[in-house]
């Protein structure tokens, strides 16, 4: 007689601005990806996936700040282990974090598992009885300041600021050929691109608003380095913006010429980030360095190294 072997699961995450307002069903998909729907929705009815301890129906709406938790048990199809991965942290106060992303590590645990960021946020506690989460997110390949709510009432008030446009963003990017002119803007509404291609996105009139400031900071060898500023803050905007005008940001594998696998890698980093977190005093202003694999590119546009 063969036996079946159980695997326990204790997952617990905590929901992200922008997954705030969302049926539980589908932020549950986004948080536990490695799971299937079908799985997920069953163990919301059964009671082991709870919100803040209650148990809630799959079609519920859940809120930014909400934690998630999910204890059962399913057949073991092998061992996940989590990655330490170093964080450069860029920025500490008691309300927030500011990480230097790496380019080509995700945010989120991929359904194939993997490496990814929030697999090393237990560690970032530095007291407190929570991980710090997520308040927005970058691409795999964008690096650059990323955001972190310490605390529930800090997420909460990060998740307006973003909300309400409030925190300002500014891009370096490296692109093909450049704009004619040294400013401007570029006012473009977006859409999916289709069913099949949900993240990615096209042109679209009938579209979502979505509007960009940029200006030129060098040039050089057929190559243009900007500072861009999404004022709206769609999925791919400065990738599909800078695509639609003529000059694709290097290493863009879906909007550009970028290859598949190898070099160059996407030249799209946050720059800089500015958050009024506190209404007694100063917008906190950070800064990440530009990344190695953007130097030669951006040195060949007059970049001096700082």
């Amino acid at each position: 007689m063969s036996t079946i072997s159980k695997q326990a699961i204790q997952l617990r995450a905590e929901v992200p601005f922008d997954l705030g307002g969302q049926r539980l069903d589908q932020v549950a998909a986004q948080l536990f990806s490695e799971h299937s729907r079908s799985r997920l929705a069953a163990w919301i009815k059964d009671g082991l996936l709870t919100v803040d301890g209650a148990v809630l129906r799959p079609r519920d709406t859940v809120h930014a700040g909400a934690v998630l938790e999910l204890s059962a048990e399913q057949q073991a199809q092998g061992e996940w282990v989590a990655q330490d991965i170093p964080l450069d942290i860029v920025y500490e106060d008691d309300q927030i974090l500011v990480i230097d992303k790496p380019a080509g590590m995700p945010v989120h645990r991929g359904p194939k598992g993997g490496p990814n960021l929030e697999a090393s946020f237990d560690a970032l506690r530095f007291g407190l009885p929570r991980p710090p989460v997520l308040a927005h997110r970058l691409d795999k390949d964008t690096s650059g300041c990323l955001v972190l709510g310490r605390h529930r009432k800090a997420t909460a008030s990060l998740g307006l600021l973003f909300k309400h446009s409030k925190i300002s963003k500014t891009y370096w990017t490296v692109v093909e050929g450049g704009p004619a002119e040294d400013e401007g803007t570029i006012d473009m509404p977006l859409g999916r691109l289709n069913a099949e291609r949900g993240w990615w996105q096209k042109p679209d009139p009938d579209g979502q608003k979505a509007i960009t400031n940029w200006k030129v900071l060098g040039r050089g060898e057929g190559l243009a380095w900007l500072a861009m500023e999404p004022v709206t803050g769609r999925t791919h905007q400065l990738r599909v913006h800078s695509s639609a005008m003529g000059w694709p940001i290097v290493g863009d594998n879906i909007y550009g010429n970028g290859p598949r696998f190898g070099e160059p890698t996407l030249h799209l980093h946050s720059r800089e980030i500015g958050i009024p977190i506190s209404r007694n005093k100063d917008p906190v202003h950070v800064v990440a360095p530009a990344p190695a694999h953007m130097h030669q590119r951006l040195k060949a546009c007059g970049w001096n190294g700082e």
